[in-house]
């Protein structure tokens, strides 16, 4: 294993607040457990939990580091003794349920990743969050097949242009909607054959327009409020809601009839405080079904900005403002 410095700097939230709660502290590196990998982190993404845990409302589960940051790419720089997967000097990118926003970070060995060579590693850092939020519940609890219609909420995302990608290389036709018409436009270039301005139309009109009123198979929504009755328009005959966040608000009135009449499956998911087995079969699929896309050069992740990690409250603030279109990434080393 090679000499490690003793401490490293990482990014805490100890008070919520806004961004300037993000404090500078410097700390032990950690030591890997057995199936754990320790990265010397060169990128990492920053997501809409890290917002949500600073500002207090998305505490890390028991046992996980109380440092932000979701997901990580870099070069493994010591290992645990039962690691099999990976060696000393490998790149990876890995989902972690904290501690990404820091020089160095544990990663268990199966939810990691050889980054693809067609990725730096501010491209890998964007990679595991994403795709693995979208596959499971686009693909899994979505259950997209080709053929079908995908509506999703927050289309320039990180989580939407993910979910573009990834449900056009299977075959279906995409929907989004997004809060300008250059965002729009922005979505369209990527794949998606229709992109809504939901600021100006109504999507449930737009939707069912663009499927001959038949409405989406699947939805993916990020928005929650006022969109959750609504989607039960927008959707088909058996269609499945996901959701997977509410940037609006969690409480909605709804009425439940159209559910019914359509019979529709409506369910969500979160990813971070999920079992280490299930996030291994998780990280198992992508690794079998998405990642090859990667390393095809079918398409690659969509950065929207990059920033230091001395500048990581400017990235929250970006990220709160709504403007990117894509993932922000930290640079960190």
């Amino acid at each position: 294993m090679p000499k490690l410095p003793p401490t490293m700097l990482a990014v805490r939230a100890p008070v919520p607040g806004g961004p300037e709660a993000l404090l500078f502290e410097e700390c032990p590196i950690p030591l890997p457990g057995p199936h754990e990998v320790l990265v010397k982190v060169a990128a990492a993404g920053v997501n809409r939990g890290d917002i949500a845990q600073r500002r207090g409302h998305y505490p890390p589960p028991a046992g996980a580091s109380d440092i932000l940051g979701l997901e990580v790419a870099g070069e493994i720089v010591a290992r645990g003794n039962r690691v099999s997967r990976f060696s000393l000097g490998d790149n990876v990118m890995s989902l972690v349920s904290g501690g990404g926003y820091a020089q160095y970070c544990l990663a268990h060995e199966a939810h990691s990743f050889a980054i693809p060579s067609r990725l730096n590693m501010l491209l890998a850092a964007a990679v595991p969050e994403a795709f693995m939020t979208v596959w499971h519940n686009v693909f899994q609890r979505g259950r997209l097949q080709a053929g079908e219609t995908l509506l999703v909420h927050g289309g320039a995302s990180g989580i939407g242009v993910t979910a573009i990608q990834l449900a056009k290389a299977f075959g279906a036709t995409v929907i989004v909607t997004a809060g300008s018409s250059k965002r729009c436009d922005i979505c369209r270039e990527l794949g998606a054959d229709v992109a809504i301005d939901y600021k100006n139309d109504d999507f449930v009109l737009e939707v069912l327009h663009a499927t001959n009123g038949a409405g989406a198979n699947v939805i993916l929504d990020m928005v929650g409020g006022g969109n959750i009755e609504k989607n039960f328009e927008a959707a088909a005959v058996e269609g499945r809601i996901v959701q997977i966040g509410f940037m609006e608000s969690p409480v909605a009135k709804a009425s439940f009839r159209t559910l019914m009449l359509k019979r529709l499956v409506y369910t969500g998911s979160t990813l971070r405080a999920r079992s280490v087995e299930d996030k291994a079969r998780l990280a198992h699929a992508v690794e079998t079904n998405a990642l090859p896309f990667l390393r095809q050069g079918t398409f690659k992740p969509v950065i929207d900005r990059t920033f230091s990690l001395d500048h990581v409250a400017e990235a929250h603030r970006h990220m709160e403002s709504g403007r990117h279109i894509g993932k922000i990434v930290l640079a960190i080393s």
